[in-house]
């Protein structure tokens, strides 16, 4: 398309990643404990029986810090903290387990961070095997981790395995050493290749690799050297991340600021990335995600089943999500809320018996229904409506979205939207035209990564 840069150029401003709607910083603020717990056992008696519920449980502990990373995590070689974090999420989840009538079941376990392979097996086993001796697992739930190719042991993955966990996600991001070495994190290739080979040998399912473009010193040099190494393992899935620089909130990005790459030059890296994954028999999976065929991800694609929460796209259908640790997000469909990021406040408050909320927002009609449409949009890349809904839409947003259609990136009617392919790299700034809590707070400036 002649007029691509101009529109790179044009759509390059910063936008929600639409993992929620609202997003986290839109939220109203108007949660409480008492209000949050009735909230869940409504959603449980509505889905928890059919859908089941997925956790997600956050490890924040990393022993280095990456200087690109975005996440909550706490810095320490002390590994005498994971026996009081391992008791406290186990202290949440039998909170939780005191407002469910029946033992739960669970569609899906999820851990993140931070880094999880930081705490060791055994400090795992004991965490999970309370969580799963408390409740039952759904036919067909997933299990997941995020490891460090760095640290993730066999033993680890052995001890996972043996307790049902399926598929292991590794934080590659690049395999160039001057660009591992700006970020703080140096992995080489045969480390990547040992962990790989070792969770194909026990029996995992899927083992996806998470890749950033847009990183210091890259280019598509750089970029086809990293793809090349990556070919030789053939992850089932790869997530290829636009680098979020925002050193307001992560002060150690800027060591690294000036040898980042210019706008379009960082799109270029993205297109050949994708290019080099269609060669290799990747398909694409909504933003940013890849899969092969045969990979339940893409099937669920190809099926409109696929599904995106706070943990990115799934093919879980449940609806409700309980974050377990600390500054980790839950979303019960009626309300979301999320856990204090502060670990030694955390702790305190659930050794008390509390839960350790910091903020939450209850979900009106009117967000269900936006909600809806903009993870139809981000799914599926269509979502249809009704001849009222179309004529309810207001002047300003109709502007947007007739500019959208004549650029060709949307076709859009009474009946529906539709997202063309080349409309696909804007689909974050599509979904803002429907975010009608963001436009309701233009007083208000919020930090988001820039959309493409």
């Amino acid at each position: 398309m002649k007029n691509q840069p101009t529109l790179l150029h044009k759509y390059n401003v910063p936008a929600p990643r639409y993992t929620s709607y609202p997003t986290v910083p839109l939220w109203a603020d108007d949660m409480n404990e008492e209000k949050w717990k009735k909230l869940v056992k409504v959603a449980y008696e509505d889905f928890g029986d059919s859908e089941g519920i997925t956790l997600y449980i956050h490890l924040p502990y990393c022993e280095s810090l990456c200087t690109y990373c975005g996440c909550n995590k706490r810095i320490t070689k002390n590994h005498a903290v994971e026996t009081p974090y391992i008791e406290s999420v186990i202290k949440e989840w039998e909170i939780y387990l005191s407002l469910f009538e029946t033992k739960p079941k669970l569609a899906g376990i999820h851990l993140g961070g931070g880094t999880p392979t930081f705490f060791s097996s055994s400090s795992l086993k004991t965490m999970l095997s309370f969580i799963l001796g408390t409740s039952e697992l759904m036919k067909g739930a997933e299990l997941s981790f995020e490891g460090h190719p760095n640290n993730t042991t066999r033993d680890h993955l052995k001890t996972l395995f043996d307790l049902g966990f399926r598929r292991v996600s590794y934080g590659i991001q690049d395999f160039n050493l001057e660009v591992q070495k700006a970020i703080h994190r140096i992995q080489p290739l045969e480390k990547v290749k040992e962990a790989t080979d070792v969770a194909r040998d026990i029996g995992y399912d899927s083992v996806n690799f998470d890749l950033i473009y847009g990183l210091p010193h890259q280019t598509i040099a750089t970029i086809e050297d990293t793809f090349e190494k990556v070919s030789s393992l053939m992850p089932d899935r790869i997530a290829f991340y636009s680098y979020a620089h925002l050193p307001s909130a992560f002060p150690a990005q800027k060591s690294f600021e000036q040898f980042l790459p210019k706008e379009e030059e960082k799109r270029a890296l993205y297109e050949k990335g994708k290019e080099i994954l269609s060669k290799m028999g990747y398909l694409e999976v909504g933003m940013d995600h890849f899969a092969l065929e045969n990979d339940q991800l893409y099937q669920a694609k190809e099926n409109k089943t696929l599904h995106r929460n706070f943990m990115g796209y799934t093919t879980s259908p449940s609806k409700i999500l309980i974050g377990l640790g600390n500054s980790s997000i839950s979303d019960i469909y009626y309300a979301y809320s999320q856990n204090n990021k502060d670990i030694n406040l955390y702790k305190e408050q659930i050794s008390l018996g509390n839960l350790s909320l910091s903020k939450g927002h209850t979900m009106s009609s009117e967000d269900i229904a936006t909600r809806n449409l903009i993870l139809s949009l981000i799914c599926n890349q269509v979502a249809q409506w009704d001849a009222t809904f179309y004529h309810q839409i207001s002047q300003s947003n109709l502007e947007k979205l007739l500019i959208f259609q004549k650029e060709g990136l949307v076709q859009f009617d009474e009946s529906g939207i539709q997202i063309s392919e080349i409309g696909l790299p804007f689909v974050r700034n599509i979904c803002t035209v429907f975010d009608l809590r963001m436009q309701e707070k233009t007083e208000r400036q919020f930090v988001f990564s820039k959309a493409i």
